[in-house]
């Protein structure tokens, strides 16, 4: 292989990256060298499997992704913005447009509410880490280098094209020669193993750990949404892992199960992805929906409206996100009376759907609303999703969806549910969860100036895609027609005023680590819920003492009652797993031979995955049993972390 066709070459923008990469990788190695940061950097967070810590990871790594997605959502509008405009060669915008919906979905949304979710939710149900702490840092560095091989594709081999859905057969190796598309199969393969893993280790956490007196009545609506959202992970992940299989096996070693030819069918891949995609839909929207029920029962200072109603709602959604894959190509010609059975079940989805929407206003009724940062996250997704959602029900209805499909119709519908559903939450989340993860807040001034630069972009870019889509304008096109141009160009605005509403965010990361209070009490906003039950910084093993849990508000109960999560008279030696490089080092191992595999590098990738072998059997012979907090120990951290010292 020639270095030519190794590297991508002949496109200033991709040059212009890659000096990026090499100025960045550059810049962050003489740091740690300069610092002597190398040895921290491994014992600290490389080999961690502090579940607070994974967390983090994860979320650094989605904002990392998010950036990386925006930059390519800036190039696309900006080739649409004027008719005619030669920003983008044809081939380099099929690449940006896979690279942006892959990267938003798989790399940005879900490992940010996984990272919610590794740091929140054991300290919501009153755990000390999760239930296998070995197989959760093995699934973030699964995700991390799944990532990470998917990105190395625009600048070595070069992108996939054949859009995020992938499409056979335009994704066969006939008509998607090269490299790219085999990136996005083991990308996705590598980092989906992590997702199901994920999926299966949080289940048991909340079905196993949960504090004493904690029946699952009684817990809070972030966990159960979590705990369904995992149900779904489990059920809908397999269907994509074998679909991926299948397609890397046609491609690489050229049998036929979604070709043209040999008896091959094509339609199969849609029907596999959609059974996939579809929940995947609901894997990033349950959560988001229980960050705004924390987030709303906070600063309304309120218990939750409907509780009941609310958990079953989100099982039903769970239920239903399987049933309604179809509508994804009501035009293919499935038939009359399959396309009316799942017109049908879509628009049945819209009912527990509105009925948290009435529950979260049946919260906000009466009460003293208090507008922070998080909660106008909270409070602007309400509209804007019900935008999403009622567009969603018109294109269920599949005698219209003649009409809307494949138009900017479409476009703008996901972009309203998934951004405001999504993106939405995820800043909610952050912002709201901040101050137990960094031990000082947000700067709320910032936050605000963020979140409406953020909001009024969202709309001024999405609104208008309605209407050039109900105007004739097919999605997947990079040249406009002049008829065209001024929804277009107004879309573009709105784009951009989101990537500076992002761009104060990450501002406000840096400014709020430098000027923000310091928090002293762990208790930042007035919290309802067991996590803010902990002191800040949380101890690495979340809770001195287990608490009684006997209400849905548990914390609130304890507040009221006088009592802490810190009880010398119950203390006891605490066991805490150690840390270990293992699944570093077992996932770089099958990065490598996936890394092979994506060149067609066969022995190569044999030899990693014989590596990756060696390593599984090394880590059933590790006899590491853990280490102990000690109650001597245990009273210091305490005392230090709660102001007590004095005392």
């Amino acid at each position: 292989m020639k270095l030519d066709e190794f590297f991508v070459t002949g496109e200033p923008l991709i040059y212009g990256g890659m000096v990026a990469i090499v100025l960045v990788t550059s810049a962050i190695i003489f740091l740690l060298t300069y610092f002597k940061k190398w040895k921290w950097l491994w014992r600290e967070w490389l080999t961690t499997v502090d579940h607070k810590k994974i967390g983090i990871m994860y979320i650094l790594s989605a904002l990392a992704m998010l950036f990386r997605g925006g930059m390519d959502a800036l190039m696309m509008r900006t080739q649409l913005a004027v008719p005619d405009l030669n920003f983008l060669s044809a081939q380099h915008y099929d690449e940006i447009f896979t690279t942006h919906g892959t990267v938003m979905i798989i790399f940005m949304a879900m490992p940010f509410l996984i990272g919610l979710m590794n740091i929140v939710v054991p300290l919501q149900i009153g755990a000390r880490d999760f239930a296998f702490p070995f197989v959760n840092a093995l699934s973030f560095w699964s995700f991390f280098f799944g990532a990470l091989l998917f990105n190395v594709s625009f600048v070595i081999g070069g992108s996939p094209d054949a859009g995020w859905t992938s499409y056979t057969p335009l994704s066969g190796a006939a008509l998607s020669p090269g490299p790219g598309q085999n990136f996005y199969l083991m990308g996705l393969q590598l980092a989906g193993i992590g997702t199901l893993a994920t999926g299966i280790n949080l289940m048991v956490t909340i079905l196993k750990m949960r504090a004493p007196g904690m029946k699952m009545f009684k817990m809070p609506i972030f966990t159960w949404s979590s705990l369904i959202t995992c149900f779904i992970i489990i059920f809908a992940f397999p269907i994509l892992t074998v679909a991926l299989a299948l397609l890397t096996i046609d491609r690489i070693f050229g049998s036929q199960f979604f070709t043209l030819t040999g008896e091959g069918l094509p339609m199969m891949w849609a029907n596999l992805f959609w059974m996939w995609g579809h929940p995947e839909v609901y894997i990033v929207v349950l959560p988001a929906f229980g960050i705004f029920s924390e987030v709303i029962a906070t600063f309304a200072h309120k218990r939750i409206f409907g509780y009941s109603a609310m958990v079953w709602s989100i099982i039903i959604i769970a239920g239903l996100s399987f049933l309604v894959w179809v509508h994804h190509f009501f035009t293919m010609g499935a038939g009359a009376f399959v396309n009316s059975v799942f017109s049908v079940s879509t628009m049945l989805i819209a009912v527990p759907t509105g009925v948290k929407i009435f529950n979260w206003l049946g919260t906000l009724h009466k009460s003293k609303i208090e507008f922070s940062t998080a909660m106008l996250w909270a409070l602007s997704f309400i509209p804007s999703f019900v935008i999403g959602g009622v567009t969603g029900v018109m294109l269920g209805m599949a005698a219209a969806d003649y009409q809307f499909h494949n138009s900017y119709f479409l476009v703008a519908h996901f972009h309203y549910v998934l951004i405001a559903g999504t993106v939405f939450a995820c800043f909610a989340g952050l912002t709201y969860w901040y101050p137990k993860m960094f031990g000082h807040k947000l700067n709320e001034r910032l936050g605000k100036w963020s979140f409406w630069l953020f909001l009024i972009g969202f709309h001024v870019c999405f609104l208008p895609q309605y209407f050039i889509g109900l105007d004739g304008m097919p999605r997947r096109i990079f040249h406009i027609g002049p008829e065209w141009f001024t929804l277009n160009f107004l879309s573009t605005i709105g784009a951009f005023g989101m990537g500076i509403g992002f761009a104060i965010f990450v501002y406000n990361i840096y400014y709020s680590f430098r000027y923000s209070k310091r928090e002293t009490t762990g208790d930042a906003w007035g919290g309802r819920t067991l996590e803010w039950a902990t002191p800040t910084p949380v101890p690495p093993y979340n809770f001195a003492t287990l608490p009684e849990v006997n209400n849905i508000d548990a914390f609130m109960e304890m507040k009221e009652k006088g009592e802490t999560t810190f009880d010398e008279k119950k203390l006891q030696p605490i066991h805490m797993p150690s840390n270990s490089g293992k699944p570093f080092i077992m996932m770089a191992i099958l990065f490598f031979a996936s890394f092979a595999l994506v060149f067609e590098w066969i022995t190569l990738a044999a030899i990693g995955l014989a590596g990756g072998l060696i390593m599984m059997i090394i880590r059933s012979f590790d006899y590491d049993e853990g280490y102990h907090f000690s109650v001597n120990e245990i009273k210091q951290i305490e005392q230090s972390r709660r102001g007590l010292d004095h005392e």
